[in-house]
């Protein structure tokens, strides 16, 4: 068990923080105060997350952390916060840790007895799923689906799956993957849920059928969430 209350020989707090998925009105008061505390901010995209603090005219230095220096970066963010310097780490856009490397510096810096403090706020995945009309009670979240390797099988045993599944994808292969899905699944029903919170926001229902013709037709853009129902006796291919 982890004590995560800080002693007088304290270490720096590392704070996970929730940025917004589009519209910067979406930070919390919370959130904008920490980032401006913070001696340092650890952006998986500094030039998108500089965006947001020079909306908010917030000066914390940033540091890139992504899958590719995350390693080396662990290292040098792990020392800092042992010398007593708070951090927040920030992703994208949405709730750190959703297809993102956060749980490797979390990992590397409960090792150490550093404190881990969640600032929540936007998520795509629950924005989505709010919106889908299917059941939010219990759910899965996939991520992206693997391109090639591994692809068929996890489309095979998500056919299988009972609850609501949750999946990302790429607005140039949203087309294929839902063809690809209601082969594997047959026609249950599904929402796609693009540029949330943005401008062009838009939420589309229909089975996956419908869905796929959709996306064909009219060449979807933007980041997309796609909630599909779980398998029931009803939807079950073949039933």
């Amino acid at each position: 068990m982890h004590n995560e209350e800080r002693t007088e020989e304290s270490t720096g707090t590392l704070y996970i923080v929730s940025t917004p998925i589009g519209n910067l009105k979406d930070m919390t008061h919370r959130s904008l105060e920490q980032l401006s505390q913070v001696g340092l901010i650890a952006a998986e995209d500094t030039r998108r997350t500089g965006i947001l603090l020079k909306h908010y005219e917030i000066s914390t230095r940033l540091s890139s952390f992504n899958s590719f220096n995350q390693e080396k970066k662990s290292e040098q963010f792990i020392a800092r916060l042992m010398k007593g310097d708070d951090l927040a780490l920030v992703s994208d856009a949405g709730t750190p840790g959703v297809s993102d490397p956060l749980y490797h510096l979390v990992r590397a810096a409960l090792k150490e007895s550093i404190p881990v403090v969640p600032l929540p706020g936007p998520s795509a995945v629950l924005a989505a799923l709010t919106v889908s009309g299917l059941p939010v009670d219990r759910f899965v979240f996939e991520g992206f689906l693997p391109r090639k390797k591994g692809r068929k099988k996890l489309i095979e045993e998500l056919a299988e799956e009972k609850r609501t599944i949750v999946l990302f994808e790429s607005p140039h292969r949203i087309a294929k993957t839902l063809n690809e899905l209601y082969q594997a699944m047959g026609d249950r029903q599904a929402a796609l849920a693009r540029e949330l919170t943005k401008v062009y926001e838009e939420v589309i229902r229909g089975s996956l059928e419908e869905l796929a013709a959709v996306a064909e037709e009219r060449k979807l853009k933007g980041e997309i969430t796609l909630v599909i129902a779980g398998c029931s006796k009803r939807n079950k291919k073949g039933s």
